[in-house]
């Protein structure tokens, strides 16, 4: 189960996210459920592999102000860092980065008991984040 604790542990700066979320822990923690439900960060990886650095850049800035505003501070780094690179298309290894990433992404769901579900489709994964 996610708490609050847990994302503490984690390394997010709670205070400031729930401040975003009015102080309530509900809302804020179930942001934080949908975003370990969100699979982008596998369709950037592949967006950056294919050289596709137009749609890579608007993928990885969705997730850069979805991490940044739950203050998810070990996971925003280094997407923001992809997401500048990607905003003068600089072509550039970004396996490091996207490891960051993924490691940053697997240690939240670790430390939240979540399962990564299988990837889904392009349009399967944007209508449940938007549900």
């Amino acid at each position: 189960m996610l708490t609050i604790e847990k994302m503490k542990e984690y390394g997010a700066d709670v205070d400031e996210g729930l401040a975003r979320c009015m102080n309530m822990e509900d809302f804020y923690i179930k942001l934080v459920e949908k975003v370990l439900a969100d699979n982008r960060l596998p369709l950037l990886e592949e967006q950056i592999g294919g050289g596709k650095l137009e749609e890579a850049f608007e993928t990885a800035h969705a997730l850069k102000g979805m991490y940044a505003n739950l203050s998810l501070t070990p996971l925003t780094k280094p997407v923001s860092e992809i997401t500048e690179l990607l905003r003068s298309r600089t072509d550039t290894d970004y396996s490091a980065l996207l490891a960051e990433a993924k490691t940053q992404f697997d240690r939240l769901c670790s430390i939240c008991d979540y399962i990564i579900p299988k990837r889904r489709t392009d349009a399967a994964c944007l209508a449940s984040i938007l549900n």
